[in-house]
């Protein structure tokens, strides 16, 4: 029962977390990519159950075109008539072998890959669903980016283009947190795509993409670390007010 992920509770999941988002942080970019991650799930699970099941319209067509090679085969072994005499020659003999051994090696690498068309076919629209999750990681980690908790510790002023930091400190907490939490959704969404589909290429690709948001998880576990050195003010005191009543202090 609990072997296996299920598309269901992680839609559910992420549709919790979306609903966290937009009631704190309701006019942010982060809500929007969000909302984005929850669509990208709910096609996900179509697209999973899609992946998993055969394509017989491709199956039929590559079993029919392997015993129609099979057939033309079969009918060439029997109107081919070689006498004795024939056979005798050694040198003739040579020559059928030879081609009838190239005949064979061409038409059985052209088998096998008719026979490894659905899988290629699969395994196409595994990458293309992945790049997608890929990106929405790349795209959440730039949400971050300037939420930098390390801007408390210096009393210097900023600069023009400094980025705004209006946050609180808990409300930054939250922040990080609520992006941590996306990237983990991202992992977890890429992982329904092994449960179906257990195809070297996709696992590798699913595999890059749970070290990517690792390690874009880890960036921001660092900054809550670092965030956590402050003492936690009230939730309407802003950044700006809790530095200064430090110098104050």
């Amino acid at each position: 029962m609990y072997r296996n992920l299920r598309p269901g509770p992680i839609v559910e999941t992420i549709a919790t977390l979306v609903d966290r988002i937009a009631e704190r942080f309701p006019d942010s970019g982060l809500r929007r990519v969000a909302t984005e991650v929850l669509e990208v799930a709910e096609g996900s699970r179509e697209r999973v159950e899609q992946i998993g099941r055969p394509i017989y319209p491709l199956r039929i067509a590559v079993w029919g075109l392997t015993l129609a090679v099979i057939v033309f085969l079969a009918a060439v072994v029997v109107q081919l008539r070689l006498s004795g005499e024939e056979f005798s020659d050694l040198g003739f003999f040579l020559q059928v072998m030879e081609a009838g051994l190239n005949d064979i090696i061409l038409i059985g690498a052209a088998l096998a890959f008719l026979m490894t068309v659905e899988v290629r076919v699969k395994r196409r629209r595994a990458l293309k669903a992945l790049h997608e999750l890929r990106s929405l990681a790349h795209v959440i980690d730039m949400h971050q980016l300037t939420k930098d908790p390390e801007r408390l510790l210096r009393l210097g002023e900023d600069t023009a283009s400094s980025p705004p930091q209006l946050l609180t400190p808990f409300e930054l907490g939250r922040y990080l947190d609520y992006c941590s939490e996306l990237l983990a959704i991202l992992s977890k969404i890429a992982a329904l795509y092994a449960e179906r589909f257990d195809d070297s290429v996709a696992l590798a690709a699913i595999d890059e993409i749970e070290a990517l948001t690792n390690g874009l998880s880890r960036k921001i576990w660092q900054k809550m670390m670092v965030l956590s050195t402050f003492a936690p003010p009230g939730r309407g005191e802003t950044v700006v007010q809790e530095v200064a009543r430090k110098v104050d202090s």
